[in-house]
């Protein structure tokens, strides 16, 4: 399906009165006489606990949500996902595209009244390099080519050494080993978020509890209950403080889609979630409170190559094949997701993602092929394959594990054991190879297909650690190219013939959101959603 198809074919489905949200450009738009409620307060569900606050250390949607409350970088994006002024109020390239100046505003003020200077993120881009930290996204600083990034990561120079430098208080210049087109959408991500230096060398990694943390966005941090509430209030300091209109914004880490259900019915989220399989009796009960919208988002199965028999091509292609993508975006995903059989999704942009032979195969031909590829890797059923498979604790990823397991017990001889583990403690099991098969989920950093096909490559976010010297090659020198597109496909292409991870979906955004909830970008396509875009009618 073509991206404009998709997207419209998305946005009818969700039955939504667009009009009911509006579509700011910054801070808070309030249409001309929209009464505002007495109370302004926004609660929403957050999905699971964060792993951390620390812009430098967060992975995972859960924290980076959290973040863009918290902190603001050089750039903003708008509702449509274009970048917009942050803390930089202009940029600019030089004549080869290989350094940028960012021009910082003047009235940014960090929660504690000091100045946010260029100063500030020279010491976070450095921080995020430094192998001392073990940034989980350390690799991010890596793929746009600032100078001596991965020398830095690779433990081969300092971190002082990396391209970056305060010009002056308010001029912040980047310098890249070569031209990359996509560098400026990258700066919107928390990895590249300023943080406030003396407050982290004073509290090391405490600095991010509520006494202690000092927040340069429209927000900072009043109370975190682990596991039960994370409170946010108006950062007063904020220089656009003046059009923030929401006092408080509170983040609960609601794991289960049907709790989540229970509290909006209840009226305690202002947003939330609910069970896929209820879409047609909650589409009666409250339609124009469902919106669903494609998302740049894609949702598979990670392969750990380290450990026998992931390490061979045959036994990952087996378990693609024998997944029956359709039931499991008609039936169990059921809100307009699409069967996903490569990394990249489709809607993406300035590039078309070809689809691999085995897309076009019949589901009976893609179960034939892969039960020829177990025999020849020695299973049988006298010597089934035994397969442990881990996922974070969910109810819809519970039962997409039970469907895939179903699956493959039918057509291959594999037996399946399910294991859930709390966010945190998953995101540890995968970052320390401790997995077989782990449930895995990518939503883009920016919008651009080396934001997924980075991922795995020897130095990307790849737990599996498979490694192959072409795509690494690939996608390196993609990176400079007016048009990668053949690298991209060829990249796909190897993806398919190896089989390193198992695409199962694309994602599109299912949520709940009460009529009184104004200004929430819910067709963001990356899912970027800032609190203070956001106001509270008046019922």
């Amino acid at each position: 399906m073509k991206k404009t198809k998709l997207l419209q074919s998305m946005l009818l489905a969700s039955a939504v009165a667009a009009s009911s949200l509006s579509a700011p450009l910054m801070a808070a738009d309030v249409p001309a006489g929209t009464k505002l409620a007495d109370v302004q307060e926004f609660v929403r569900d957050n999905g699971a606990e964060p792993g951390s606050l620390d812009p430098q250390k967060i992975e995972g949607v859960p924290g980076a949500n959290i973040a863009r409350d918290l902190f603001e970088g050089l750039l903003n994006q708008s509702r449509d996902g274009k970048e917009q002024p942050g803390v930089a109020t202009s940029w600019s390239a030089n004549a080869d595209n290989t350094v940028y100046t960012f021009n910082l505003r003047k009235d940014a003020k960090w929660s504690n009244g000091d100045t946010v200077t260029a100063h500030d993120f020279v010491y976070a881009w450095q921080r995020a390099v430094d192998p001392a930290l073990a940034s989980p996204y350390s690799w991010y600083m890596e793929i746009p080519m600032i100078v001596n990034a991965s020398k830095i990561v690779g433990g081969e120079a300092e971190p002082s050494s990396l391209g970056v430098r305060a010009v002056d208080d308010f001029t912040f210049e980047v310098t890249l080993e070569g031209p990359v087109p996509f560098f400026v959408k990258m700066v919107t991500h928390t990895t590249m978020f300023p943080v406030h230096k003396a407050t982290v060398e004073a509290h090391g990694d405490k600095w991010t509890q509520p006494e202690n943390i000092v927040t340069n966005g429209a927000y900072t941090l009043a109370e975190w209950k682990i596991n039960e509430r994370m409170e946010l209030t108006r950062n007063t300091n904020y220089w656009n403080d003046a059009k923030t209109v929401i006092n408080k914004v509170t983040h609960l880490p609601i794991e289960a889609a049907s709790a989540s259900l229970a509290r909006y019915r209840a009226d305690e989220l202002d947003f939330g979630n609910f069970p896929t399989e209820q879409i047609k009796q909650l589409r009666k009960e409250m339609g124009d409170e469902i919106y669903i919208t494609p998302k740049l988002c894609t949702y598979y199965y990670i392969l750990n190559t380290q450990v026998a028999p992931y390490g061979d091509a045959r036994v990952r292609k087996a378990l693609s094949y024998a997944i029956d993508r359709d039931i499991i975006t008609e039936h169990i995903t059921a809100t307009g997701q699409l069967p996903a059989y490569g990394l990249t999704p489709e809607i993406i942009a300035n590039f078309d993602p070809q689809a691999p032979a085995y897309a076009s195969m019949s589901q009976a031909d893609r179960v034939a092929e892969a039960t020829k590829l177990m025999a020849e890797a020695g299973y049988s059923d006298s010597n089934p394959l035994n397969i442990n498979l881990l996922y974070n604790t969910s109810e819809g990823h519970k039962k997409i594990a039970i469907a895939i397991s179903q699956m493959w017990k039918k057509d291959l001889p594999v037996e399946t054991s399910l294991e859930n583990q709390e966010w945190k403690t998953y995101l540890s099991s995968r970052n320390e190879g401790n997995f077989t098969v782990a449930r895995a989920g990518w939503c883009g950093d920016y919008n651009e297909a080396s934001t997924f096909l980075d991922l795995m490559t020897s130095t990307g976010m790849n737990d599996g650690k498979w490694i192959n010297a072409e795509y690494d090659e690939l996608m390196a020198a993609s990176k400079t190219m007016s048009d990668p597109s053949a690298n991209y496909n060829r990249a796909e292409e190897i993806l398919a013939e190896e089989m390193p991870i198992i695409p199962i979906y694309q994602y599109t955004g299912v949520n709940l959101i009460k009529p009184r909830v104004g200004g929430y970008a819910y067709d963001n396509p990356e899912g970027n959603v800032y609190s203070r875009d956001v106001y509270i009618k008046a019922e």
